[in-house]
């Protein structure tokens, strides 16, 4: 197997990635290194993606509705996305699931090499806007509703007057 060189857009492909740390789209990648070398193309940001995918020194993680992330974290884990924001991170503190892996492999005969599963809900912070909003929704209902019972008391008050 030819060992792949260790040229000056892999390092600054890989340094991006670690330091967005934010699981970057490719175009993300492009973006940020973009802004110290603005002769690199997003030919060579793609091409050096999918070859640290391929070593084995980036996962590329796909986000259901969203475009592939890449991360630099190795290790089997899981992430979650929120279905509002699309704020797409790790879940920490929970431990791999190899027996999933083994119980797939039994029912399929397929040889399992790991899984990807991302957890999809709303981020503590949509929660709080989410609630913000219905509850200004709810006031907005509320004011509307009152000026509808005034109109409807000032028309009877005019309906009365006029007999």
């Amino acid at each position: 197997m030819l060992k792949k060189r260790n040229t000056i857009q892999r390092q600054l492909v890989i340094s991006a990635v670690r330091s967005l740390s934010n699981h970057p789209t490719a175009e993300e990648v492009y973006n940020r290194i973009v802004l110290d070398y603005p002769d690199i193309s997003k030919g060579t940001v793609y091409r050096n993606l999918n070859s640290l995918v391929e070593s084995g020194l980036l996962r590329r993680v796909s986000v259901p509705g969203s475009a592939d992330c890449y991360d630099h974290m190795l290790t089997k884990h899981y992430h979650v996305q929120c279905t509002r924001c699309h704020k797409f991170m790790n879940v920490d503190d929970l431990a791999y699931f190899q027996d999933l892996d083994d119980k797939i492999a039994q029912l399929t005969g397929f040889r399992m090499d790991n899984h990807n599963l991302v957890f999809q809900g709303l981020c503590p912070e949509c929660q709080i806007k989410e609630a913000e909003e219905k509850a200004a929704e709810a006031a907005e209902e509320k004011k509307a509703a009152k000026a509808a019972k005034a109109a409807r008391a000032a028309k009877a008050k005019k309906a009365a007057k006029a007999k």
